[in-house]
Formats: C-alpha cells, structure tokens, sequence
C-alpha cells in the first residue's frame, strides 16, 4: 500500500514539474513494482507493457480519427467558422457566454479541445474588446465550454471521456441522460455564473481589456467558408455516433462517425486544403503523443493491479461507506488528478476497479449507466489541476499566467465539476438515470 501511494504521488510531483508522463509512468510503476515485490524487468516489459499495449490497441483508432478531424476542421477553417458564427448570433453584450458556447457547439461536435482553444482565442480577444472584458477571463470561458460539460455530461458526446466507460460497464455514449443533463446544468450554469461575478468585480477594480503583448490575428470573416456547411460533419458524427453504431464494440463506435465526417469536412472544404495529405499526417502525428499519454497512464494502473497492495487499496475504496457510485466518484478523481489527464486517471481506475463496480451495481441494483456517467464525470473534476496539459496549453495560447487565470480555470473546471458529480449521484439514488 505504502508503495502505492508513494508510486502515486511520485507520479504526480513529476507530471506538477513538467515532466513526461511517457517516462514518468514507468518510473512511477517500478517504484510500485519493487514495494510490491515484483521483479522489476519483467514488471515493465511484461505487466506495464500489457497495460499500455492493451489500451492503445483498443483506443487508437479513435485517437487518430479524432486528431483527423479536428486538424481537417482547423485547416480548412469550418472550425472557426462555426465558432464566428455562434460568437455573432450571441453577441458582445454577452460575450463570455458567446464564447462557452462556441467552444460547447466544436466540442461536442468532436473537435479536439486543443483544436478549439486555437481556433476560439482570436474570436475571444475581438469579443472581449469589444465589450471591455479583462483577457484574464478568456481561459475560464474556454475551459468552462472545452473542457467540463461537453466532455463528460451531455449524453451522446463523442470525446473520448465519455467513450471509455463503454468498455467496462456495456453502456452507450447517451447512458444516463438525466443524470447527464442535470450535470450539464451544474457545470454551465454554475460557470457562467462564476464568470458573470468575476468580470463584474474585474471591472469595478478597473480591470479590463487590454491589448495582448503578442498581435492576435484578426479573422478575416470574408474568407471563412459557409458556417451552415461547415457544421454538417459536426452534426453527422454526433448522429451516425448515436443513432447507427450502437451494435458495435465500444471502441469501434466511434469509429464510423468520424470516418464519415473527415470525408464530410473534406468534400465541403475540398479548395480550402491545397495541402491535404500534409493536414492529415499532422493530425495523425498529433495523435500518436495523445494516445500514447494516456496508454501510459494505464500502464501504471495495469502495475498497481499486480501488486498484493492493490486488494487492500480496493478494499478500502470499495469500503467507502454510502452508494458504491461514491467510491467511484472518489477513485477516478484522484487518479485523474494525480496523473494530470481526465482520460489517464479514468483508464487507469476502469481498468483496476471496472469488474468490481459491475457486481457492485448487480448487488446494489444500480443500472450500469449510472456508472458510466459518474464515472466520466468524475474524470473532469480533479484532471485540470496546474499541471494538466490542456491547462498548461490553454494559459500558454492565451498569454496568461496561473496567478492572472487558473482561480476562473479551477472554479469552472474542477470545483464545480466536483459539485455536478454529487449532483448526480443524488439523480442516481432517487432513480433518475
């Protein structure tokens, strides 16, 4: 147990210092290895590898299809187009909220949240200094549309968050949708409220925009293609993902969906990729570092499930007292925290505890949708702590440091993420799932 935790919190101070957590991983989990008496050489080549492989083999496709697309919905401009669009219809009176929901609309369409970050932040600086709103805001209100309720609550999103838990527990990317929804209310209500009081309070301190140190390029609306066009891969993934593929093995149903809307983005926007195949070997090289992030993560998780400690750890989470979606709730938390990635934290706690919470929910009469959902969510909670990657990446594009904007990027991102998962486990106990 005590290598565990130190093997745990190893990862976590390294992953804090910037460090890769391609070679920190395996670190972390020879450091679990040794405490749990493992040999150490076949610990790595053979338990952390199978962990890694195992993870890769399954989710690979749909980490390369999605870098795809979003580089495909980047290139050609149809990403920001739509995000142009949005940003007008809602208008700078209510300029935050255009922004969250222009980052919603790409991301639940699929687009990578990396993608997005790129694609919004010049929209955001010409919202935001039109209607006199400090910069400091921009990363919360692009966190808050990317990276909470788009990736883990909406039933049907494509993000990959919301597609691991198919493999585990049987379920569908629309499972639980109450609880989904109701979540979804938590996070975008309770974020935009958040946003709303901190730009009131920036302004009476007299904090508002000022120009970027770096020039922001400036859209130019006349050569972004049709928004109506632009959005119909968007909403064939989302459809073929929800509607045609649900036969298919978990890992495989995403996969049709964005086949079909690559060759959409393409064929629309065929004249705006003189560079085709050099847009799709940059989305398929984008791809290979975030699989294999996560596939290393798993790896770790695929060690600590070998060791003798791991029985006591499980019996201590499993042991926490109240509905078992709790434990759930609490166990992917700090796995995501501690390995800085919604998706690493949740593979790895799936993969170590995902038989145990289907005989749990047999034994407690709790539908395994419940499972999946809390289990997503839970993934958004504690994942964007200062050294997430997509933090570290949001503050970077934004030209904003932790002091001026992480405090709106935990509110919205991790606090009340963590408030939208208590939210629905109470759904779940009252039977709205």
């Amino acid at each position: 147990m005590l290598g565990i935790i130190i093997g745990l919190v190893l990862l976590m101070y390294l992953a804090y210092r910037g460090m890769s957590i391609i070679w920190v991983a395996p670190i972390a989990a020879l450091v679990v290895a040794f405490s749990g008496g493992l040999e150490l050489l076949p610990a790595y080549t053979g338990t952390y590898m199978a962990g890694l492989v195992g993870f890769a083999q399954a989710w690979f496709p749909a980490f390369l299809l999605g870098a795809i697309f979003g580089k495909v919905m980047d290139e050609s401009g149809a990403a920001r187009s739509v995000a142009y669009w949005i940003t007008k219809l809602i208008g700078t009176k209510f300029a935050i909220a255009a922004v969250v929901a222009a980052c919603a609309i790409l991301t639940y369409g699929g687009v990578s949240l990396f993608v997005v970050v790129f694609a919004i932040y010049p929209l955001a600086v010409a919202l935001y200094r039109e209607a006199n709103i400090s910069r400091k805001l921009i990363p919360g209100a692009i966190a808050l549309g990317s990276f909470t309720f788009t990736m883990t609550a909406l039933p049907g999103t494509p993000q990959i968050q919301n597609l691991i838990p198919m493999q585990y527990f049987g379920t569908t990317p629309a499972a639980a949708p109450i609880m989904g929804i109701a979540a979804a209310i938590v996070m975008c209500g309770g974020g935009l409220a958040w946003l709303t009081y901190r730009q009131k309070k920036l302004t009476v301190a007299g904090d508002v925009f000022t120009e970027p140190d770096t020039k922001v390029s400036e859209v130019d609306v006349a050569t972004l293609p049709n928004p109506l066009l632009s959005s119909i891969p968007l909403f064939l993934v989302i459809i073929i993902l929800n509607v045609f593929t649900k036969e298919l093995p978990a890992a495989q149903q995403v996969i049709p969906p964005l086949v079909v809307g690559i060759f959409a983005a393409i064929l629309i926007n065929i004249k705006r990729l003189p560079k085709l195949i050099e847009t799709i070997n940059a989305g398929a090289a984008g791809s290979v570092l975030a699989i294999i992030n996560t596939s290393a993560a798993v790896g770790f998780g695929a060690v600590v499930r070998a060791v003798p400690g791991f029985e006591t750890l499980t019996e201590m989470v499993l042991g926490i007292k109240g509905n078992p979606l709790i434990s759930e709730a609490v166990a992917v938390n700090i796995l995501a925290g501690a390995t800085g990635s919604a998706s690493g934290g949740l593979g790895i706690a799936l993969a170590a505890l995902g038989d145990k919470y289907v005989e749990l929910a047999a034994t407690a009469n709790i539908p395994l949708e419940a499972f999946h959902r809390v289990a997503s969510l839970s993934s958004g909670g504690l994942d964007t702590l200062p050294h997430n990657g997509a933090v570290l990446t949001l503050l970077a594009v934004c030209a904003m440091t932790h002091k001026d904007s992480y405090k709106d990027i935990f509110m919205v991102g991790t606090a009340i993420p963590i408030v939208s998962v208590i939210v629905a486990i109470i759904f779940a106990s009252i039977g709205l799932v």
